[in-house]
């Protein structure tokens, strides 16, 4: 039980994000986001139901749960220390909607040089890890796919609005660098 006790503890973390993006907001001059905020949200409301759930027998992986658990545990801490890079990265152009700003440039510094989503990428580690720690079924469900779900989303329209904004320069950096894994996709 120490483990999604753990994952508990360091999943509440992740909420130190939240101060960070209402630094920087915004009113946008464009709805940019086509709704792919709230779709997040609904991920980020589905994933206590699991975490719940992972602390009751219903669901119980039954094999190597402290292998998984462990193995979970260095996912998600994996997963925050690369979306917490990336977002440092990106500065005053991380929001919680996707929009650009009036001075937007194009970051291809950093993770931004292999990946286009390495925040996302980030959390989607972060959340399979918690999934894990938890040894657990429906908290890996709970915990994965609403973010797989919106992260795909979410990135197909974060892309059409770079796309738009920046144009060629976008397409060409799209070439040279992958969407979530270096070298993969």
């Amino acid at each position: 039980m120490l483990l999604p006790i753990l994952a508990t503890g360091i999943r509440l973390i992740m909420l130190i994000e939240y101060p960070y993006l209402r630094r920087y907001r915004v009113k946008p001059a464009r709805d940019w986001d086509k709704h792919s905020a709230k779709l997040w949200d609904i991920a980020n409301l589905m994933e206590p139901v699991g975490m719940v759930l992972g602390f009751t027998s219903i669901g119980r992986i039954q094999t190597g749960t402290y292998v998984i658990g462990s193995l979970g545990l260095l996912f998600l801490i994996a997963g925050i220390t690369i979306r917490w890079t990336a977002v440092y990265t990106l500065g005053k152009y991380f929001t919680g909607t996707v929009l650009i700003k009036t001075d937007h440039r194009l970051i291809r510094t950093g993770l931004y040089k292999h990946v286009r989503h390495p925040a996302y990428a980030g959390a989607l580690l972060a959340h399979l890890g918690i999934g894990l720690s938890f040894s657990n079924w429906f908290t890996l469900g709970f915990s994965s796919i609403p973010y797989f779900v919106a992260a795909l989303y979410r990135m197909r329209v974060e892309e059409d609005a770079l796309a738009d904004a920046f144009g060629p320069e976008y397409l060409d950096y799209a070439k040279t660098a992958k969407r979530l894994i270096p070298r993969l996709y």
